[in-house]
């Protein structure tokens, strides 16, 4: 069985082939993509998506170090991740 979490038009597979991570970090680009993440604005913390998708937080932090490797976020310590 297949449990999915609905987020706008993008949904989490937790039983697809695609890891759990690339599909949180395709949901964060569709939202920094879309403007509902404008620049300069801190994305939630890895508690807060993890909590929201259904994820265990090594998931979700691999996704934004996905994201900070591809140049879309930026991590500032003691204070958040941002989208650049």
């Amino acid at each position: 069985m297949t449990t999915a979490v609905t987020l706008c038009c993008m949904v989490i597979e937790h039983g697809a082939p695609e890891p759990l991570y690339r599909q949180l970090a395709a949901i964060i680009r569709d939202r920094i993509a879309s403007g509902e993440y404008p620049p300069r604005t801190r994305v939630p913390s890895i508690t807060q998506l993890a909590a929201e998708h259904d994820i265990a937080e090594m998931t979700a932090r691999k996704a934004l170090d996905l994201l900070v490797g591809e140049g879309l976020l930026i991590a500032v310590s003691g204070r958040g991740t941002f989208v650049t």
